[in-house]
């Protein structure tokens, strides 16, 4: 099935986790979480990573293949520079593309609605 873009939802990912939980916990409802958007006929436009959520777009990540796919069926991946340089991970992005904070603001002030995980 084609997927639409919602191009007025961003979603924030912005801790190594969703939600207060322990970190096993936590991995598991990301992954359940961008699993279900797959299955769902809308997907936002974009997914803004910064702080300890650029670890998911990085090499070995438990959701690559989850953001892979979202990427592909049209969502742009936006991941911090400056958080990915301060985790020295620079060279290790599996999804998405690198971008400044200046790209998530804009991605924030053009979007009218913005989910942080």
């Amino acid at each position: 099935m084609k997927k639409e873009i919602n191009s007025k939802i961003a979603i924030v990912i912005n801790r190594n986790g969703m939600g207060e939980a322990p970190q096993e916990l936590s991995h598991l409802l990301i992954k359940n979480y961008l699993g279900l958007l797959l299955s769902e006929e809308h997907i936002p436009s974009y997914i803004c990573m910064y702080a300890d959520g650029v670890k998911f777009a990085c090499k070995g990540s438990h959701v690559i293949e989850e953001l892979s796919l979202l990427e592909k069926a049209g969502s742009k991946i936006i991941i911090c520079k400056t958080c990915l340089a301060f985790n020295n991970l620079l060279d290790n992005i599996a999804a998405g593309s690198v971008g400044t904070m200046m790209d998530i603001i804009d991605v924030q002030h053009n979007s009218t609605k913005v989910i942080t995980l």
